[in-house]
């Protein structure tokens, strides 16, 4: 029969980490090793994977030691585990051995899935490891590795730092390891850019902050340095499109307080006073441009045009004319 365990004991006979996020998964695995190494320091552990977990070995792993080591199994890729192998699995999940732990990385979605929910059924401790894809996702990612150390960064910093490093989310936990060795008080976005500048700089969510506030040559160095470091122009055209809709959102907004318009318009109270500061000089005409302008290099960098780069520079240029429309007026 199984054993009954708490779902955050990381000690519980299995773990089953769901998700397709390198980093969480490997903590998820280190957070076990790490309990099992406490309690026991001679913990042997044994990291598979899913094509050497081989039928039979699974009995052989946890089969009982004449002296009771404290063991941690890892399978990584269940959900490619062979059909006979699962068929062993799904065995030990029925009466897992005491002193050992057996880790479970499984991808989650139907490839597998007969494992995946006989693991929930038997009453495994889940982790969840989620890709992240959205902005907001990495967003909240470092704020929570902020809080993790024990130290305060402030919105802006937060989002300078995704804008830098883009998703990569080992490239943001070690900048925020970094920054919170090296910084004493609270990180601001003035810190984040005196660390990462040059990655800062070629960031797509600057191009469009330049183009957005009408200064055409800014915007384009950043653009061409963007290209030039390996930003897909995909994420340009994306970034350029979220400035132009958050210049149509706020303008088109009742007046009100910041933490009103955040609620109403779904942003954060600090873009809202960037996006402002970025409105002077915009007219509902000028918005609609830089719209169509968007689209059309959207549709350039996808494969409508023969050159991606012109396409963007082209789009930045018409961005930059429209901010500054309404003192052509």
């Amino acid at each position: 029969m199984a054993r009954k365990t708490a779902q955050d004991d990381p000690l519980a006979p299995v773990t089953l980490a769901v998700g397709q996020e390198d980093l969480l998964l490997d903590r998820a695995v280190r957070e076990v090793v790490a309990a099992a190494k406490a309690a026991d320091a001679d913990t042997d552990v044994r990291d598979l994977t899913s094509d050497q977990l081989q039928p039979g070995t699974l009995a052989e792993l946890t089969s009982p030691s004449l002296f009771a080591e404290r063991k941690v199994v890892v399978v990584r890729g269940a959900q490619d585990l062979s059909a006979d192998t699962v068929k062993d699995v799904k065995a030990y999940l029925g009466a897992p051995a005491e002193e050992i732990t057996l880790v479970l990385l499984h991808a989650g979605g139907a490839k597998g899935k007969g494992l995946l929910d006989a693991a929930r059924k038997a009453g495994a401790r889940e982790v969840a490891c989620p890709k992240m894809t959205k902005p907001a996702d990495r967003l909240a990612f470092v704020r929570g590795e902020f809080r993790a150390t024990g130290r305060s960064a402030t919105p802006e910093a937060c989002q300078a730092l995704v804008d830098s490093l883009g998703s990569d989310l080992r490239e943001l936990a070690a900048a925020v390891s970094q920054l919170a060795a090296d910084i004493e008080g609270t990180i601001d976005e003035a810190v984040v850019g005196r660390y990462y500048t040059g990655r800062a700089e070629a960031s797509s969510f600057t191009v469009a902050d330049r183009a957005v506030e009408g200064r055409a040559a800014e915007a384009l160095e950043a653009l061409r340095w963007s290209l030039a470091t390996g930003v897909a122009p995909v994420l340009i055209t994306s970034a350029l499109a979220q400035g132009v809709r958050a210049i149509g959102k706020l303008s088109s907004a009742r007046g009100g307080r910041p933490a009103d318009l955040a609620r109403e318009l779904g942003m954060p109270p600090w873009k809202i006073d960037r996006v402002r500061q970025q409105m002077r000089g915009w007219t509902p005409d000028g918005v609609s441009v830089a719209l169509r302008a968007v689209a059309e290099a959207d549709a350039g960098v996808k494969g409508g045009g023969e050159d991606p780069g012109y396409a963007l520079e082209k789009a930045v240029v018409t961005i930059a004319r429209a901010a500054r429309s309404r003192g052509r007026a």
